[in-house]
C-alpha cells in the first residue's frame, strides 16, 4: 500500500471520490522560476488565496496494520485516494480559514508528480509558468552554495520536461516570469480572466500585505522578493551560452529559434 512515485504512471488512475475542493490551482513549474513572486501577485487578489509552499507530495498515508487495506477496501478506498483525500482537506482548509474563494498551489514539486495531481483533482487548473531554462539555472547557482552545473543543469531539465509534458497533456494557461516582470498589468489580468476573477490593481502593490514567511522551503526569500516591488528579470542569456541539454526544451518554450 505504498503511494507511487512521480514518475510511476501505471498505477495512477483518476480519483472517483468527490473533492472538497474541486478545482484548485496548481503552478507547474521549475524552481527558482518567479513562483514565489506569481504567488504574493495573487494572493493580493481579494479572492484569491496562494499560500506558500504546502509540499503536498511529502504528505503521505502510511497504513498502521495489515488489515488496514481490507478495512478500507470496504470502503472502496487504497493508500492512494486516502493521500488524495489527506492533500484535499489541507487545500480546503486553508481555503476556509482565508475566506477566499478560489486557491493556488505552487510548489515546484509539484511538477514531478502533475499526474498525481490529475487523477486526484480531474477538475483542476493549471498555469505553467516558464523561465528561460539557462536563467534558471544561473539563479540555481547564484543561490545555492557549493551547486555545480553538472548538477544543477540535469536537475533543471528534469523539471522541464515534466513540465512541458504536463502542457502536452493537460489544458491550462501558459505564463512567462520574463513578461510576468515586464508586464504585470497584462499577465495578471490573463491570469484572472483564466480564473474567472475579475482583476485588481492592489495585486500588482503586493508588498502592502503579509504573505507569510519568507524563509527556505515556503518559497524564495531573496532580497528582490522581500523589497515589496516588482523586480525586472536579468536578461537572457546569449544563445551559444545555453547549454546543450537545455536547448531542445529552449526551442520549445520559444527562446530559442529552431536550428
Amino acid at each position: 500500500m505504498t503511494p507511487p512515485g512521480e514518475d510511476e504512471e501505471s498505477s495512477i488512475v483518476p480519483s472517483k471520490v468527490p473533492r472538497l475542493v474541486e478545482s484548485p490551482v496548481f503552478v507547474l513549474c521549475s524552481v527558482r522560476s518567479g513562483s514565489t513572486l506569481l504567488r504574493v501577485l495573487l494572493n493580493s487578489h481579494s479572492q484569491i488565496r496562494a499560500p506558500h509552499e504546502l509540499h503536498l507530495r511529502h504528505l503521505r498515508v502510511k497504513p498502521g496494520r495489515e488489515f488496514t487495506h481490507d478495512i478500507m477496501g470496504e470502503l472502496e478506498l487504497d493508500v492512494h485516494e486516502l493521500q488524495y483525500m489527506l492533500w484535499d482537506n489541507v487545500l480546503s482548509y486553508e481555503l476556509r480559514r482565508s475566506g477566499k474563494t478560489q486557491i493556488v498551489e505552487k510548489t515546484p514539486s509539484n511538477a514531478l508528480m502533475w499526474r498525481r495531481l490529475a487523477a486526484a483533482w480531474p477538475e483542476a487548473r493549471y498555469l505553467f509558468l516558464l523561465r528561460h531554462p539557462a536563467s534558471i539555472v544561473e539563479s540555481v547557482l547564484a543561490r545555492r552554495k557549493g551547486s555545480v552545473p553538472e548538477k544543477v543543469v540535469p536537475e533543471i531539465l528534469r523539471y522541464a520536461e515534466h513540465i512541458e509534458e504536463a502542457r502536452n497533456a493537460l489544458s491550462g494557461l501558459t505564463v512567462r516570469y520574463e513578461d510576468l516582470t515586464a508586464e504585470p498589468e497584462r499577465v495578471t489580468t490573463e491570469i484572472c480572466s483564466y480564473l474567472g476573477v475579475e482583476w485588481e490593481p492592489g495585486m500588482l502593490d503586493y508588498g502592502r500585505l503579509s504573505h507569510g514567511p519568507y524563509r527556505a522551503a515556503f518559497g524564495d526569500w531573496g532580497a528582490k522578493l522581500k523589497s515589496g516591488e516588482i523586480q525586472p528579470a536579468r536578461p537572457l542569456p546569449a544563445a551559444d551560452t545555453v547549454p546543450p541539454e537545455l536547448r531542445d526544451i529552449a526551442r520549445a518554450w520559444n527562446y530559442l529559434d529552431a536550428p
